[in-house]
């Protein structure tokens, strides 16, 4: 009896902040109901998951990811204090090197391409070979937010700032399907993460401690950082709109021009861009919209 074989995939991440941990969903969802990815193309948070699961450790970063509360997040924020971006990204990439290991891209066993922009060129800049750490250090540059990445000669900042949704990566590619994921639709379909459980402390029973003080202090701190209700908009906060803002149009723009054979849709509103303290409801959000989009397979008969 011949078993049928998987129909390869190539996958395009795009940018989104927090609402790209819905890739890991939509990864989960095309491995285990019989796709086999093939190449993965992926611009900011879409070149981060796309590169850990080309390097086979997508389930130990799940793991980590599902695991942070808004205090733990707020402890990888390494201030940059320079005019160039408000945080310089080190500890977040020395975290990611450590679980996963330092990878060079052409030993990956799935094709993948980081995209980046070249400030100086103001050109897209596709990164397939080298560090995949570097690679993707420079992919996530929001400008503003994280300083640029001095790489190759070039100047990096976001593959977002001109194309969050790269589809044009996977024009050599000789697979079955072409997969987008777009991280700033407007979807009026009902599928939204589930309201965040309240977080438990493990760390003492009932609020005694240091460590459950320390936890509730920063966890302070995170609402009065992430506060829907204030008056006036942080540096931070701003700036994240502002690009966010800036990618749907141009998302808009790339997608009416190449259209994939399948296109996933994650609602712009999930979350905030910073909100990867509700990992597992967006990584289940992504699940649900790729077994939503996926009943539309063209090469299902």
């Amino acid at each position: 009896m011949r078993t049928e074989q998987k129909k390869t995939v190539s996958l395009v991440l795009g940018s989104g902040g927090a609402r790209g941990l819905a890739h890991i969903g939509i990864i989960e969802w095309l491995t285990g109901h019989g796709y086999e990815i093939a190449s993965i193309s992926g611009a900011s948070m879409g070149s981060l998951v796309g590169g850990i699961h080309a390097a086979g450790e997508l389930d130990a970063y799940k793991h980590w990811v599902c695991a942070l509360r808004r205090g733990d997040v707020l402890r990888f924020l390494d201030f940059a204090f320079s005019g160039d971006g408000l945080l310089k990204g080190d500890r977040i990439m020395d975290t990611l090197r450590e679980m996963v290991g330092d990878r060079a891209i052409e030993t990956l066993p799935i094709s993948y391409t980081a995209v980046a922009t070249d400030i100086d060129r103001q050109r897209e800049v596709w990164i397939t070979q080298g560090p995949l750490f570097d690679a993707v250090r420079a992919s996530i540059a929001v400008p503003g937010v994280f300083t640029p990445y001095e790489y190759l000669g070039m100047t990096l900042v976001d593959g977002g700032l001109l194309n969050p949704v790269p589809i044009a990566p996977t024009f050599r590619d000789f697979t079955d399907l072409t997969i987008a994921v777009n991280l700033n639709a407007q979807d009026p379909r009902p599928l939204r993460p589930e309201p965040p459980a309240p977080e438990i402390d493990q760390d003492s029973a009932g609020d005694r401690g240091y460590q459950a003080r320390i936890r509730q202090f920063l966890d302070a701190i995170g609402d009065n950082f992430t506060s829907a209700g204030s008056q006036r908009l942080g540096v931070f906060e701003l700036t994240l709109r502002s690009f966010e803002t800036m990618q749907n149009a141009i998302a808009a723009t790339k997608l009416a021009a190449y259209r994939p054979d399948v296109l996933i849709d994650v609602p712009r509103d999930a979350c905030a861009a910073h909100e990867f303290n509700r990992a597992r409801e967006i990584i289940e959000l992504g699940y649900r919209l790729a077994e939503s989009a996926m009943g539309s397979d063209p090469s299902r008969t």
